[in-house]
């Protein structure tokens, strides 16, 4: 899940089976921080042969690794090097983790020099942004989804800036870190052709039944977005429970361990049915009884979903769990071209899932929801309107980002007849967009929106004004470019004085990483939200590199106190 939708009212949740577990420090050889990823097969052999391969595992056995981990390991290679297709374009490690994407080491807290101008008063507290970062060079297949959480931070305090790099520990980032090697075939790029499919899951049966992995303590790596909730901050992915984090007063982070989190607004199992489950909490904190939703033929791919003061909203699109690419090969999350997209809108305070109503929606596939709101018709009857980028030519979503194109629409729902209506609201490559978070769940009329180059790399942000006329052409009323060969990513929104009521919608600041990759460095960036071109009011130059990722958050100060 991207993001979690937190209005003062009373909000849906989600959780999972709990098994808790606490991170410890481990031993392991992690990645360096290099500009270039070996290929997957550098350290091998020309022509690999089962004799080299128990040749290589005779020459371990002076290493401190049990017999059953020296055995793994050699299948493991045998499965890559005789079982594995070759490999697509889109998931070779010299291809997918070159450039900004490769992966960097663990940076303790370190303070930055601000380059230009000052930083604002306001922004006291702490911007995180969480992205995929493995620890080893990948043996085969990679997947950009499938790398190990990172957190990347900047504290700031006074007009002073620290930044820290920290990795979430996850039940399986442990295990790996300790075994030195991966233990869990990858969601999306673990299951490449049947035979090596086949005999990938039963080696992983055997890892679990010699004790060397427990999935039930966590198979995830909360590589995806960011929560702050109750008084706590929670690292997310949407295939396991979230982990709590610490935040330390000199800008350090650590994680406290796996927990039953329960503010998602949702939960899905991708193999069994029911396959979507809603259910809320009251204003004391009681948690209210899962409400299934039956009314789901096949497993969604949720990553995202939206409320009102009255509604939840859920995007069920043509991207779904692939249960035959378990078995015949493939990625686990597919795309179904017979599918029709729907939306599915059900209210908060529902007794029953087959309350739920669908909507069908051709042609439009939602990833991310900006926002939503309930309005009444001329007549009171009740029209949900949502803000969101529709992934045209989702078909290469998950290969060939660079043919994706998030087209910005307005899409609004007709309760009483059924009817929506759909409106562009910009002709731009637009995605990763952000709001004022005050007005989540309520109208809201600025929409800060990242310029995908293809994403996740962004090449600059756009302000869209949603009250502009319709017919009147694109919404954009502003706009930031990074300049030449500068990416960034997802923005995000900060207020001013988000204690003042009366305060306009847009009176804040911009916040992103940006990196220069001529230069090979990069930069926190703060833009004035208010000004015509959003002006950069602030630039931080960061000790180390910050690959490109996902979701981030922004928690102030007085809240940074009670975590």
């Amino acid at each position: 899940m991207s993001s979690v939708r937190l209005p003062p009212a009373p909000s849906w949740s989600s959780s999972g089976t709990h098994v808790s577990t606490t991170s410890s420090t481990t031993r392991g050889k992690p990645i360096a921080s290099k500009s270039h990823v070996p290929s997957p097969t550098s350290n091998l052999e020309p022509v690999m042969t089962i004799k080299s391969l128990l040749a290589s595992l005779a020459s371990k056995k002076g290493e401190s690794l049990s017999l059953p981990t020296l055995m793994f390991k050699a299948l493991d290679d045998i499965i890559i090097n005789f079982l594995d297709p070759p490999i697509k374009p889109s998931l070779d490690p010299r291809t997918v983790l070159s450039g900004n994407f490769a992966p960097v080491d663990e940076l303790p807290p370190t303070e930055c020099e601000v380059l230009e101008g000052s930083l604002p008063q306001c922004l006291d507290g702490m911007y995180i942004r969480n992205g995929p970062n493995p620890q080893f060079v990948p043996h085969g297949a990679y997947h950009l989804f499938d790398g190990d959480g990172m957190l990347h931070s900047i504290r700031i305090s006074r007009g002073r800036a620290t930044f820290c790099s920290r990795y979430v520990k996850t039940n399986k980032y442990t295990v790996k870190h300790n075994l030195g090697s991966p233990v869990f075939p990858d969601i999306f790029s673990g299951f490449s052709g049947g035979m090596a499919s086949a005999a990938r899951s039963a080696l992983f049966l055997a890892r679990v039944l010699t004790g060397q992995f427990n999935p039930f303590n966590g198979i995830g790596q909360a590589n995806t977005g960011l929560a702050f909730f109750g008084n706590g901050l929670y690292a997310l992915a949407e295939y396991d429970l979230p982990y709590s984090m610490h935040l330390t007063p000199d800008g350090d982070i650590e994680t406290l361990g796996q927990h039953n989190f329960e503010a998602y607004a949702y939960k899905y199992n991708p193999f069994f049915p029911p396959f979507l489950a809603v259910f809320k909490f009251d204003g004391d904190g009681m948690k209210h009884p899962d409400v299934p939703v039956l009314s789901l033929s096949c497993p969604p791919f949720l990553h995202d979903f939206a409320i009102t003061r009255k509604y939840a909203v859920f995007p069920d699109n043509q991207m779904g769990v692939n249960h035959k690419g378990v078995v015949l090969g493939g990625s686990i999350v597919g795309l179904n071209p017979r599918k029709v997209p729907r939306i599915g809108i059900i209210r908060r305070d529902v007794e029953s899932g087959s309350e739920m109503r669908w909507f069908d929606v051709p042609g439009c596939n939602i990833m991310h929801i900006v926002n939503a709101w309930d309005e009444e018709d001329d007549d009171g009857n009740d029209v949900v309107v949502m803000v969101a980028p529709n992934i045209m030519s989702a078909e290469h979503f998950l290969e060939r980002m660079d043919l994706v194109h998030g087209l910005m629409e307005k899409i609004t729902v007709d309760l009483k007849d059924g009817k929506v209506s759909r409106r562009p609201i910009s002709a731009m490559n637009l995605d990763l967009s952000v709001i004022n978070p005050a007005y989540i769940g309520k109208y809201s009329r600025y929409v800060y929106a990242g310029v995908a180059d293809p994403m996740p790399k962004v090449s600059g942000v756009v302000k869209l004004d949603l009250a502009k006329r319709e017919g009147t052409g694109d919404c954009v009323v502003a706009s930031r470019n990074y300049g030449p060969v500068c990416y960034g990513g997802k923005p995000f929104f900060v207020a001013r004085d988000p204690e003042c009521p009366e305060g306009k919608e847009d009176d804040g600041y911009i916040i992103s990483y940006v990196h220069d990759e001529k230069a090979n460095e990069s930069r926190f960036l703060v833009m004035d939200a208010e000004s015509p071109d959003l002006d950069v009011v602030a630039v931080v130059k960061l000790p180390q590199r910050v690959p490109y990722g996902f979701h981030g958050i922004f928690v102030r100060d007085r809240d940074l106190n009670m975590l």
